[in-house]
């Protein structure tokens, strides 16, 4: 095991087990490196690993804290690594979003408020029936972001918002050469809304995979 590596490991076990909690500051760093067994370089470089990944949070002139470790910002280092994807792998990431966001469809429309789907409603007024694909695209990433963070599960949320870009492209792709694209996706935004006001769980489940079904069919023929 590299060096690093292995105070990373050190680190990481003092969080899991408690020793350190969020919020907390780590001691100096000549004490730790002292604790831990590890070289005051090696002790540096897994600090500055650990904070690329929002585990740490080094505060110049203060010294070196746990983070909330909250999922979102936990979740936000996916997002980073999601960027670096392959072009080919956008039907994997399409599959993964067609498995997750149908379910927190279905969970929102549980917890979801009357101001939400008010808000989600007039979301989908403003946006008109003619929008660019790039408004079009734009509104999707919105209200789809809103429903699911109505889900009640921050972790899905998180997840899902980390996968979003990827399919971004595939989307605007769509619009531009696909027949009715826009008015399809326009509709099935109203259909998903319909059903969480209504409540019904298994529609709105129903409409999300239809929805990210129908972008994901298109781009497998077009590959």
């Amino acid at each position: 095991m590299a060096v690093t590596d292995e105070a990373i490991d050190k680190i990481k076990a003092m969080i899991v087990s408690g020793v350190l909690r969020p919020g907390d500051r780590l001691p100096k760093e000549s004490e730790l490196a002292c604790e831990l067994g590890l070289s005051r370089n090696s002790l540096r470089e897994a600090v500055r690993a650990l904070s690329l990944i929002r585990i740490l949070d080094v505060r110049q002139g203060d010294g070196t804290y746990v983070t909330s470790l909250d999922p979102q910002l936990l979740l936000e280092a996916l997002s980073f690594v999601v960027d670096f994807h392959r072009d080919d792998t956008v039907l994997e990431f399409l599959a993964v979003r067609r498995i997750l966001e149908p379910a927190a469809t279905a969970m929102a429309a549980a917890h979801i408020g009357e101001q939400q789907l008010d808000a989600l409603g007039a979301q989908l007024d403003r946006l008109g029936e003619a929008p660019s694909v790039e408004e079009l695209v734009a509104c999707d990433l919105d209200f789809h972001r809103g429903i699911v963070r109505s889900c009640g599960n921050s972790v899905l949320c998180s997840l899902l918002d980390g996968l979003s870009g990827p399919t971004t492209r595939a989307r605007i792709w769509r619009g531009l050469t696909h027949q009715d694209a826009v008015g399809r996706t326009l509709r099935e935004h109203r259909a998903i809304l319909a059903a969480l006001r209504e409540r019904d769980a298994e529609a709105a489940r129903s409409w999300a995979t239809v929805h990210i079904a129908s972008v994901e069919q298109w781009l497998r023929s077009t590959l």
